[in-house]
């Protein structure tokens, strides 16, 4: 079967795209790319072109820059180009050259394929663009693999490159079918011209080590390995949709969602199989590393109040539970509450005001404050409690602070770190779903009653 008919078996079997799809290749310039052009071309798919400019290579870039704009004249398609400074961009954000280039180049082709406003550079369309083509083989594919088998990235990367990928798998690598060899084959049968990127030859980069170094010696010892590993990865794929399935119905039995939070029974987490492993797929959703899983696995059988804490979030031992929940980013929220308002929105929860004449029944529901009107003062405050924070707790006549309070409450520490107050003229009126202050609270001298019930918004 010649590479053309391979071409199209692939797209249909992977059902990667459809005949009437508009296309956009990534187009460097080299002999995957042009290749890539010329079967969607002699395909008869709609597509145009994309090229950048990464400016890393003086003349060269430009050269391939002048190429591309004559490819896309040839096939009689739009062309898109631009032109990055790479280096800079490398620079200011602490990045390795491929990286940066590849940030740079993935954030460009979104908004080309998602702004049907952009206009090509040598044609008057903006016709809206289905996917984005980009020209990965099968070798791309045996480097891939072996590059994230070596950097421990688990049974996920083991997959190599994935046919489909990006947001709602935009992203199409159509010639994972096929080698190299085919590839160059094919353009040698077309006469096609293409351009050789000076840098590949260099082996500072990870990726041409790979290819240049690694592979070849492999092939001494095992001359059929990049058949084993292009059937390895197809393996893989199989393994990691089983394992998907195992570890999604394990999760779902451990886990119990309370608003932003995750609860987890320790015990129950504690008996599960290939702890470290589920742990892993519990935690790295919320910011944690796999170099993290240890330390939280020792934590399940520390005391309350221990935790690990990843950039965002924080697993916290509370009792019996593994509690993970986003590190509070409130704490210098404050809102006024002026006589006139009747309702105060602060995040996922709700103050709701009224006033009342008595008499009235005495509510004795925690998320309700009963309290004598006459002895408040707006603008109240409503803020997170801070150290240092007191009050008179109803029914005692000697002020506490907070922090006792809140022990003697037994309260854990995510239930502290949640804890709002409303104060009038710094003095705390209710320590909100907690308890109110003694010195606001209705006697037989009331006449009238602020009610402040707290709810979810």
């Amino acid at each position: 079967m010649d590479l053309q008919k391979e071409f199209a078996s692939y797209i249909k079997t992977e059902n990667l795209f459809q005949p009437n799809d508009r296309l956009l290749i990534a187009v460097s310039g080299g002999i995957d790319s042009v290749v890539l052009c010329d079967l969607c071309k002699e395909s008869g798919y709609d597509f145009a072109i994309a090229h950048c400019n990464f400016q890393l290579r003086g003349e060269e870039s430009d050269g391939d820059e002048k190429f591309v704009k004559e490819l896309a004249a040839k096939y009689a398609v739009a062309l898109y180009v631009k032109e990055f400074d790479t280096e800079k961009y490398a620079a200011e954000n602490k990045l390795s050259i491929q990286v940066a280039a590849r940030e740079l180049r993935y954030a460009w082709f979104s908004q080309l394929i998602n702004q049907p406003t952009n206009k090509p550079i040598n044609q008057q369309t903006n016709q809206p663009i289905n996917y984005l083509l980009t020209a990965h083989h099968a070798n791309d594919n045996i480097e891939t693999l072996l590059m994230n088998f070596f950097k421990g990235t688990g049974i996920a990367g083991l997959q190599g490159i994935m046919p489909k990928s990006g947001e709602s798998d935009r992203v199409i690598r159509p010639l994972l079918f096929a080698k190299k060899e085919a590839l160059l084959q094919y353009a040698k049968g077309r006469n096609l011209e293409f351009r050789e990127d000076s840098s590949n030859a260099s082996d500072k980069y990870t990726r041409n080590y790979f290819r240049n170094q690694l592979i070849p010696a492999l092939q001494e010892v095992y001359p059929k390995v990049e058949d084993n590993l292009l059937e390895n990865i197809h393996r893989f794929n199989e393994v990691h949709i089983l394992y998907r399935r195992s570890v999604d119905a394990i999760k779902k039995k451990l886990i119990t969602k309370k608003g932003n939070e995750i609860h987890i029974p320790v015990l129950k987490l504690l008996k599960t199989a290939a702890l470290h492993t589920i742990v892993y797929e519990i935690i790295k959703e919320h910011g944690f590393t796999a170099s993290q899983v240890d330390e939280v696995v020792k934590l399940l059988k520390r005391e309350s109040g221990k935790y690990v804490a990843s950039q965002t979030h924080r697993a916290l031992i509370n009792r019996n539970w593994l509690i993970i929940s986003a590190i509070n980013s409130t704490g210098n929220a404050h809102f006024l509450i002026e006589q006139e308002d009747d309702k105060i929105i602060f995040f996922d929860h709700k103050l709701s005001l009224e006033k009342l004449s008595v008499p009235v029944k005495i509510d004795a529901n925690a998320a309700v404050a009963q309290l004598d009107l006459q002895a408040i003062k707006f603008p109240l405050l409503l803020r997170k409690w801070k150290q240092g924070d007191y009050f008179y707790p109803l029914g005692m006549k000697k002020k506490k602070k907070l922090s006792r309070f809140f022990i003697d409450q037994k309260l854990s520490l995510l239930e502290k770190e949640n804890t709002w107050v409303i104060e009038m003229n710094k003095k705390i009126i209710w320590v909100v779903g907690r308890r109110i202050d003694d010195r606001f609270k209705i006697t037989g001298k009331t006449t009238e009653i602020l009610k402040i019930s707290l709810s979810m918004a």
